[in-house]
């Protein structure tokens, strides 16, 4: 399980050593957003230090790539900013050549960053599913309430004022990978909770909720069951890159309020340099401050 953050700013993360293996030029570093240590998933974002390059070949996990900038050549496909591509786990991933300086939102699911030099016609490669590939820039956003089932609210209720655009679909598990988009202004109040996590990242403008406010390169992870809400758009509107692990169901909460009871043994009025204690908080990042409002009010 991921630890969850609420939220961070990628620019307040150190830089890594990537952890993409298979190069046979070029060097790349990451700063980590989350990290599973039990499976080795991971959320993160990539700069490419030098043109880099990798042969076809298999990746042991789930493995997607978000350009921010720059450019990816994947088999014979060009991507730009707004291009994605994902392969799922035992996919022939075609060979990458990517330019200097060229920066990618990246997603490691169910493993971790093993890669297997190969070709279409090794034994065991999946031909039950496939590489995809999205140049996001030319697809057209899609108002919820127009879209399949799995984008509505729950009992399949629409939200109007937000737009996707869907990049992955698993239609076994509807784990999703998708751009989400809202209008100026959009407003949401009650508090919501999910049966499944809940990851974004930042891509435009700004946005305020119980958590705090939002703006490019903040990130959060969200497992399952954490309320949060009150939601509020910026006069810019706000667009994020999406991920679940399942079907995004939302369970509304009106009037939420938590409350602590107790009595003080060692500290108080009492105990000059004592102070209550805090609600529990996530991860979160040194940009964003202290929480602004109490856990789940």
């Amino acid at each position: 399980m991921r630890p969850h953050v609420e939220m961070i700013d990628e620019k307040d993360l150190i830089w890594h050593p990537s952890e993409l293996v298979g190069a046979t030029e070029g060097t790349a570093k990451q700063r980590n957003l989350s990290y599973d240590e039990e499976d080795g998933s991971v959320s993160a974002k990539i700069l490419f230090e030098t043109t880099w390059k990798r042969p076809a070949g298999v990746h042991v996990a789930q493995t997607e790539w978000y350009l921010l900038s720059g450019e990816v050549k994947i088999g014979d496909e060009v991507l730009t900013e707004g291009g994605y591509w994902c392969t799922p786990p035992g996919v022939l991933c075609p060979a990458i050549e990517v330019k200097p300086g060229t920066e990618i939102l990246y997603f490691r699911e169910f493993g971790t960053w093993e890669f297997e030099e190969a070709s279409a016609d090794k034994e065991g490669v999946r031909e039950d599913q496939k590489l995809v590939v999205k140049h996001s820039n030319l697809m057209e956003w899609v108002p919820v309430e127009l879209g399949s089932p799995m984008d509505f609210s729950a009992g399949g209720t629409p939200v109007p004022g937000l737009f996707i655009k869907l990049l992955f679909r698993d239609e076994k598990t509807d784990f999703y990978t998708r751009l989400i988009k809202a209008k100026p202004g959009w407003v949401e109040h009650p508090l919501a909770h999910h049966p499944v996590y809940e990851e974004a990242y930042t891509l435009e403008g700004t946005f305020e909720f119980n958590f705090g406010k939002q703006w490019p390169g903040v990130y959060f992870f969200r497992p399952p069951l954490i309320r949060h809400g009150d939601f509020v758009a910026g006069p810019e509107g706000t667009t994020w890159l999406l991920r679940c692990d399942g079907r995004l169901v939302d369970w509304y909460t009106d009037n939420a309020k938590m409350e602590m009871h107790g009595d003080p043994v060692n500290w108080g009025p009492d105990y000059p340099g004592t102070e209550a204690p805090a609600p529990l908080q996530p991860v979160r990042s040194k940009s964003l401050g202290p929480m602004k409002d109490p856990y789940y009010t």
